[in-house]
């Protein structure tokens, strides 16, 4: 009976990579980190093959967990192109996975949003703060601070993906820790503040939760505007979302083109269809910033916070954030896990 068992967990190991090798066949580009239910990426790919006939399958990873495919792929990559927060972004230049293309429309991406020599750039970008179910709280005011989250009110109801894993995490570390006098290169206060967020039982997921914010599972998560928008203006849902008292900070995404990618020329398509007129309109329509800010209409802009709300959110040194990540990872998981 035990070899029996053995052939055929075997079998169905082998039928697994078997779909899987297919599934890879028939797409005309694989992209690393492209979830359906992240950025409407799922509107994006549909639009990819309206407009350039291509298939590229839907792809749920992180950002984290595409970097680390990529790298034990490097030898013979699967991947055609990947998608980042900017820090896996600018790891990924550093470790030799990512190459070298100066899409369509380059010259409109400002400096600082791009890699000089094209390994990465940008194209869209997300401000950090509280999504927040308000019918979830069961009549809870809704929290407007970083330090809100730790009274024992909302015991059980805060959310963060695992800032050691997922990008949206480490930004949402990032955040608590400036806001809190923190800076880049001193990660204390905000690790300070995990191990008493800690204390009052907070769910961290390491994949993007947004279902289960609208659910109810959770009812606060540490997530961008871009999520509170599509559950408030396109789901429906009681959802708001909330830029901390204390201050945040606002994170560009990047793509990049896969070192020895097996199909370049339609990653090439690909990467140019994102930064065209119709490929930045699906981000603005989907509550993000387009990095052509030409690409956001006035009835996009109007459905987000005030300006003098945004104020408290602030760009930072991203070449800088990427540097620290590993540090500010080991801390995390020796001290506040």
């Amino acid at each position: 009976m035990k070899g029996n068992a053995f052939r055929n967990a075997a079998v169905g190991a082998a039928l697994v990579v078997g779909l899987a090798a297919s599934a890879a066949d028939a797409a005309d580009a694989i992209c690393y980190n492209c979830p359906p239910q992240w950025a409407d990426w799922a509107t994006q790919l549909e639009q990819i093959k309206k407009n350039l006939g291509l298939v590229v399958p839907h792809d749920n990873k992180n950002s984290g967990q595409a970097l680390s495919q990529l790298l034990a792929e490097k030898g013979s990559p699967v991947a055609d192109i990947a998608y980042f927060g900017v820090s896996f972004g600018i790891q990924a230049k550093e470790k030799g996975v990512v190459a070298p293309y100066k899409p369509a429309h380059w010259t409109d991406i400002p400096d600082g949003l791009k890699d000089s020599e094209g390994y990465w750039h940008t194209i869209h970008s997300g401000t950090l703060g509280l999504f927040v179910n308000v019918d979830a709280l069961g009549g809870k005011p809704v929290p407007q601070s970083w330090s809100d989250l730790l009274k024992p009110d909302y015991k059980g109801m805060v959310g963060f993906l695992d800032p050691s894993s997922a990008f949206v995490g480490y930004v949402g570390a990032v955040a608590v820790n400036l806001a809190l006098g923190g800076k880049l290169d001193d990660f204390t206060p905000g690790i300070e503040y995990f191990k008493k967020l800690a204390k009052n039982d907070p769910i961290v997921p390491k994949q993007t939760s947004y279902a289960r914010v609208l659910s109810g599972e959770i009812p606060i998560l540490f997530d961008y505007d871009f999520n509170a928008y599509r559950a408030k203006y396109t789901d429906k849902s009681n959802c708001v979302f909330v830029i901390p008292a204390e201050g945040t900070v606002v994170v560009p995404y990047v793509m990049s083109l896969v070192k020895g990618a097996p199909h370049p020329e339609n990653a090439k398509k690909i990467l140019d269809f994102l930064l065209s007129d119709t490929g930045q309109a699906v981000w603005a329509n989907a509550f993000l910033r387009p990095v052509r800010a030409s690409a956001m209409s006035k009835e996009a802009a109007a459905k987000f916070l005030p300006d003098s709300e945004y104020a408290r959110a602030k760009a930072i040194d991203y070449g800088k954030m990427a540097e620290v990540q590993p540090k500010f990872t080991e801390r995390y998981l020796n001290e506040a896990r």
